[in-house]
């Protein structure tokens, strides 16, 4: 079964900003994640191995506070990912659906549907009627 079955001479939207995001997240999340990293190591380095007991708590701190940026930015990273994603598939050639027959056509009906006539529509598959 083709899930993406493209419709066919369908007109593809322009490309955007969100070629030029997808294409710039690989540095951004090595940035993202190098930078703060540095950031600690130099604190590490620079701070006395036999530190107080303010000290030490203080370096502690860092390290979660780097921690927390990092998850953080790898988050945000895979969400303007995802948003890339689905953007591109939106521009994209349309596909094609399953069809679903609606009974009403283009203007609501007078009266309910009844189950006999649903049934009908898709003869062999079971309706809930509850």
């Amino acid at each position: 079964m083709n899930w993406l079955q493209k419709i066919p001479h369908s007109v593809r939207a322009a490309s955007g900003l969100e070629w030029a995001l997808w294409r710039k997240l690989p540095m951004i999340a090595l940035l993202g994640t190098v930078l703060p990293l540095l950031a600690l190591l130099a604190l590490h380095v620079t701070t006395e191995p036999d530190a107080s007991g303010s000290q030490a708590r203080w370096l502690q701190m860092a390290d979660f506070f780097v921690g927390a940026v990092l998850v953080f930015h790898w988050t945000m990273v895979i969400t303007v990912a995802i948003g890339c994603v689905i953007v591109m598939v939106m521009k994209g050639p349309a596909y094609i659906a399953d069809s679903y027959p609606v009974s009403h056509g283009d203007r609501p009906r007078a009266t309910i549907e009844t189950p006999e006539e649903a049934a009908a529509v898709r003869p062999g598959q079971p309706r809930d009627t509850a």
